[in-house]
């Protein structure tokens, strides 16, 4: 199995733009795609206010449901139309992805090329590529991506490099270790990430 992680510091800065420009770039690889959301206490990490994430099940830790629609309005229906041939959304409380690996790895273990939207999986898995998604115009910065912000292959900055925000806990000149590439909305993929991913892949470029 090949995995691509793409990452983000914060909500709404084009994580899911960025794991969809990968799937269209060759949807001949049959991609899994997977979105991992973790909720708790009423307030969703996907978007900060009120959960509809939760699972209704109180005794169940996580949810695993398949996308198959193209045109729900969810990320999950992007990567859909992106050309994913497979496609699922991963829902836990906060703190208990543990509990959904076992299913994550027997889905996993059957597929040639997966691509997931979390940071928090880096924890359990080692990737591929991983990409975190960047904005320097977005002082949030959130902790899972903090944690494993130096497991990047590369960084993907939207908009100028030139002027970098000092956020809490990210060591100076960090981003002067890896590659560094600079994309602009609406795609957030451009050819010179692709080119890194499938080199990271072992495959000729797309």
């Amino acid at each position: 199995m090949k995995l691509v992680v793409v990452g983000g510091h914060s909500r709404g800065v084009g994580k899911t733009s960025l794991a969809a420009g990968i799937i269209a770039a060759n949807p001949e690889l049959h991609w899994t795609a997977l979105k991992i959301t973790q909720y708790g206490h009423g307030i969703c990490s996907a978007h900060g206010h009120d959960c509809s994430c939760a699972i209704e099940d109180p005794d169940c830790p996580y949810a695993i449901s398949r996308e198959l629609e193209l045109d729900s309005g969810s990320d999950t229906s992007r990567f859909l139309r992106a050309g994913a041939e497979e496609v699922y959304w991963a829902r836990t409380r906060v703190g208990q992805l543990e509990t959904a690996m076992p299913a994550l790895r027997d889905m996993m273990a059957s597929r040639e090329f997966v691509i997931m939207e979390s940071n928090s999986i880096l924890r359990f898995l080692r990737p591929d590529v991983y990409l975190p998604l960047l904005r320097f115009d977005v002082e949030d910065f959130k902790l899972s991506s903090r944690i494993y912000l130096q497991r990047a292959d590369a960084y993907v900055v939207v908009g100028s490099t030139a002027s970098q925000p000092s956020w809490p806990g990210m060591p100076a000149g960090l981003l002067d270790e890896k590659p560094v590439f600079r994309v602009e909305p609406p795609s957030y993929c451009g050819p010179e990430v692709l080119r890194f991913v499938w080199e990271r892949l072992g495959m000729p470029a797309g």
